[in-house]
């Protein structure tokens, strides 16, 4: 979709005339719908620019003109495209337009920078990267862009930026890369600008281009299926095996069904910790786009697709493959059927409402249903770990059929963690009261628990394990608070148990790759930088908000942090129905320990805060019948054991 295209002439005509922001907005009201002020100010300012940049008679007056082109398969629109060709091959250029005055470098982000939007600073993308990721979704799937091999040349206008002669921080160093992609035109470089247009359309094309583009089909194209299939190959975090192959071959064939038959399909596939739900989905993602299909990858939390997508490019640069892995509130009014297919990992996390302040939209898993052809929706209900967590296989089941689709169910049971140990499993739902199992005092064999009376001694102990391959992670209950500003600046830990002269902090903000970022085992991860993923060993603080009174445990919500978004609203529930709100907030909390003791493939350390609590998993563990023990902590617990009065 464009929302305004003339040839150069036309624009150049409609500017003079004070006509084109009336001709954009009408068009922008009939094709998109409301306009923000803003935008039409923005309009209006640099367009002015643009004028100025096309009033050059070398510039053919044919040369094609498009505003505000919605980039398929995304939300993301292009500011400005000019089209022509390139002595004789078609050439568009790309110019993404900024109202930017100023901007400063941020360090330890990828193609990141920081800028006066909205009222504050916002950390944004570097408007270079902008316009070239705009390019690389343009070439990844348009198909006449890829079949008559039109040139793409993307830059950046930044009109009211005025560079800095030195330590200029747009043009810094560790961003060299995607401004030799996309060069960056500021304050006074617009013959600069004119001259790039020059250089890459030296005839006209009476729109034709801009008319291909915006005509073309979608569909992956062979450059993007090779670099997803040469990241994957080799790859042996990606390896599947038993039942895995059987949903993957379920899900290939269901794609290719809705693809036939025209006929919407759902996929729920349950399973829990460490069956393999997140390999299996990258598999998905990987394979469908080879076969021409539009899929993305979609979790509500950001810290498993961020993670996964660095794994799965491994050494490569920040890319488009990017673009294959979205957030869950991306779906809201899209049209129906846009995609292929939606692989969503994560599905009980899945919120009702979208946006910031949870105001769009109807639901998450109906509007994913609605937007795909085939929906993929990997479940485990014992891991929804807030009040806004609603996903479900009977509310999926009911959007289903209300979408006249046919709903698929299979399950995945080969355990990839804790040492493919269901018995671990089946132990920590008994002994957190989960669920009742037959492995009260069974573990299963070769899984390394302990429990630690000092804090110390479990991070020393994590600490050395993630040296030998940096998979080794401290986590905690969210019990302390998490605060926001300086927080990289502060030599002040968040978490803090002074009985112990123990203190640690949150993982920094400034990363959203903290589960596999070198170092980041000084930091402690919560429940929504950890789910979803998983380490060989993992320590956890578990908090006062689980304890052990009077024989049995207990949750206490208002132990929770402040900043903890996960029980919002639970006070408004006390007041309104106490007894369901209760049993919601204990829910959650078990769930939660549930998750994060759940990380470790190879092993789970922990430190309770509450003694009792400590006491109660050191007699539940000396009762169990256990294959793999260190030798000298099996002796304390066998002491503890003969302390224990219920201990025959």
């Amino acid at each position: 979709m464009i929302v305004y295209e003339a040839n150069k002439q036309e624009f150049l005509e409609d500017v003079f005339h004070d006509e084109l922001v009336t001709n954009i907005c009408s068009n922008y009201t009939s094709k998109v719908g409301k306009i923000n002020e803003a935008e039409v100010r923005s309009w209006d300012n640099s367009m002015q620019y643009m004028y100025r940049v096309l009033m050059d008679d070398e510039i053919p007056d044919n040369a094609g003109v498009a505003i505000e082109f919605k980039i398929p398969y995304t939300s993301k629109r292009v500011d400005f495209l000019i089209s022509g060709k390139n002595n004789n091959d078609p050439a568009i250029v790309i110019v993404e337009l900024k109202q930017w005055s100023r901007a400063e470098k941020i360090e330890g982000k990828e193609a990141i920078v920081k800028t006066a939007m909205g009222g504050g600073l916002v950390e944004t993308t570097h408007p270079s990267y902008q316009a070239w990721s705009y390019a690389s979704l343009i070439k990844d799937y348009n198909e006449n862009v890829q079949k008559d091999h039109i040139e793409l040349h993307p830059c950046a206008y930044l009109h009211n930026y005025l560079l800095q002669p030195e330590n200029e921080p747009l043009t810094d160093d560790v961003y060299t890369y995607y401004v030799e992609q996309a060069p960056v035109f500021a304050k006074g470089g617009a013959g600069k600008l004119r001259a790039f247009i020059k250089q890459y359309l030296t005839h006209g094309d009476n729109k034709e281009n801009i008319y291909k583009i915006e005509k073309g089909k979608i569909r992956p194209s062979k450059s993007l299926q090779d670099t997803l299939n040469s990241m994957l190959a080799g790859n042996d975090e990606f390896l599947m095996i038993d039942d895995q192959k059987v949903v993957y071959e379920t899900a290939l064939q269901l794609a290719e069904e809705a693809k036939r038959t025209n006929t919407k399909q759902v996929l729920v596939v349950e399973g829990g910790p460490g069956t393999g739900k997140s390999v299996l989905a990258v598999n998905l993602l990987v394979e469908l786009t080879n076969r021409n299909q539009t899929v993305q990858y979609v979790t509500k939390n950001s810290a498993p697709r961020n993670v996964y997508a660095n794994k799965l490019k491994q050494d490569y640069r920040k890319t488009h493959i990017d673009n294959l892995f979205k957030g869950s509130g991306s779906y809201v009014d899209r049209p129906k059927d846009e995609l292929d297919v939606l692989v969503v990992d994560e599905a009980h996390r899945l919120n009702e409402k979208s946006g910031l302040f949870q105001n769009l939209g109807e639901n998450q898993m109906k509007e994913i249903i609605h937007t795909s052809k085939l929906a993929v929706f990997f479940m485990d209900e014992h891991q929804r770990v807030t009040l806004k967590d609603v996903g479900t296989t009977k509310e999926i089941e009911g959007f289903t059929e209300e979408a006249a689709g046919v709903l698929h169910r299979m399950k995945l049971a080969s355990q990839f963690r804790c040492n493919g140990s269901d018995g671990y499993l089946a132990w920590v739902d008994d002994t957190l009261g989960i669920r009742e199992t037959a492995n009260e005092h069974f573990m299963g064999r070769d899984y390394d628990f302990r429990v630690f009376s000092d804090p110390n001694e479990l991070y020393e102990t994590i600490a050395e394990l993630n040296e030998q391959n940096n998979k080794a992670r401290l986590v905690a209950g969210y019990c302390w608070e998490w605060p926001k500003k300086e927080r990289a600046y502060s030599d002040a830990h968040d978490i803090t148990l002074p009985e112990h002269s123990f203190g640690i902090s949150w993982n920094l903000d400034t990363s959203n790759t903290w589960a596999i970022d070198a170092g980041s085992v000084t930091e402690a991860g919560c429940i929504h930088t950890c789910q979803g993923l998983e380490f060989d060993y993992v320590g956890v603080i578990i908090g006062d908000d689980l304890v052990y009174r009077d024989g049995e445990l207990q949750t206490d919500y208002t132990k929770r942090a402040k900043t903890d978004q996960s029980l919002r609203g639970i006070k408004k529930m006390m007041k309104e129905d106490p007894e369901q709100a209760g049993k919601l907030a204990d829910e959650i909390i078990r769930n939660t320990y549930r998750t994060l003791m759940t990380r470790g493939q190879k092993g789970c350390f922990i430190y309770c805060t509450d003694k009792e609590l400590e006491q109660y998993f050191k007699e539940r563990l000396a009762l169990t019948e256990l294959g793999y023990r260190p030798e000298s902590f099996f002796k304390k617990d066998l002491e503890v054991a003969e302390n224990y009065s219920g201990y025959e």
